[in-house]
């Protein structure tokens, strides 16, 4: 029996305007979408029937889940004869697209497992807006519901601090708490960015548009932030997603090291993670 191996790595939103909601409800997003190192697993074997067993340190947070969205996804590409492993890593309900992450790498997984080629992003949005960029997890631009999905310039070398209180904050009560508070797109060119600092001054001029509403729903995510702001070498903190993980940006990996473990010895209760951004080519 051959088992298929495919990772979900953190997805970690550098920017997320909101710029409008359809008619039917759906909110329209303009996002610089990246891949950090912590990943959840997805293990997919052949079987008969279709299964997912849930494993690892964050397994507990999807107790009494009734339709994981890993099997969605297998019911969608029409796999019935199935065992996917799903060795979670990640906080769940985080902001940093873990159930899309897995959702994702479980269809790259059953695909390289079945022979087939993979779907076109597009048509996994009904899974959720962030599994059409978790597809294929390296830097985008991420628009439209979140199907539309275009390159952006190189990024610098740069390393980031994720932090999450341990505050579960799903994204519809998120998105109810905006009110309808809309913004402007980002440029339609992004720069090129020299280095992390460059990178940094950029992201100053953009935003996080659900900041404000999820700090207000959970104001620890302010505490995160200004806790990761204030360590030396962080150019940047800012929520990622809907929350409510932050994000800091540090341009050397021994600065976001030193920042993750003072973090760590003062927030035991905190998960925190440092790494560079995510290599596609793992997996």
């Amino acid at each position: 029996m051959t088992t298929v191996e495919a990772l979900a790595p953190a997805k970690v939103n550098l920017t997320l305007h909101v710029t409008g909601r359809r008619a039917d409800g759906y909110h329209l997003l303009d996002s610089l979408v990246v891949f950090a190192g912590p990943t959840d697993r997805i293990l997919a074997a052949p079987a008969v029937g279709l299964n997912l067993s849930v494993t690892g340190p964050m397994a507990a947070g999807l107790d009494g889940e009734a339709d994981n969205l890993v099997l969605r996804a297998a019911r969608h590409l029409g796999i019935a004869d199935a065992a996917i492993t799903l060795d979670k890593h990640l906080p769940v309900a985080a902001g940093i697209g873990g159930g899309s992450s897995d959702a994702a790498a479980s269809v790259r997984a059953l695909c390289r497992m079945t022979g087939r080629a993979l779907p076109d992003p597009a048509a996994l949005t009904f899974l959720g807006a962030d599994v059409p960029v978790c597809l294929d997890p390296r830097p985008r631009r991420m628009a439209g519901l979140g199907e539309v999905l275009s390159d952006v310039p190189a990024m610098p070398p740069i390393w980031l601090v994720l932090v999450n209180p341990g505050v579960a904050l799903p994204t519809p009560d998120v998105f109810r708490a905006l009110d309808g508070r809309f913004g402007a797109a980002m440029p339609a060119v992004l720069p090129r960015w020299k280095d992390a600092a460059d990178l940094a001054v950029f992201l100053r001029t953009t935003r996080n548009d659900l900041e404000p509403p999820a700090e207000a729903l959970a104001p620890v995510i302010g505490r995160v932030r200004h806790a990761l702001a204030a360590q030396p070498g962080c150019l940047l903190a800012r929520m990622s997603g809907s929350g409510a993980t932050v994000f800091g940006l540090f341009a050397d990996p021994l600065g976001a090291a030193a920042a993750a473990r003072t973090l760590r010895a003062a927030e035991p209760g905190w998960w925190v993670a440092d790494s560079a951004l995510h290599d596609p080519r793992e997996g």
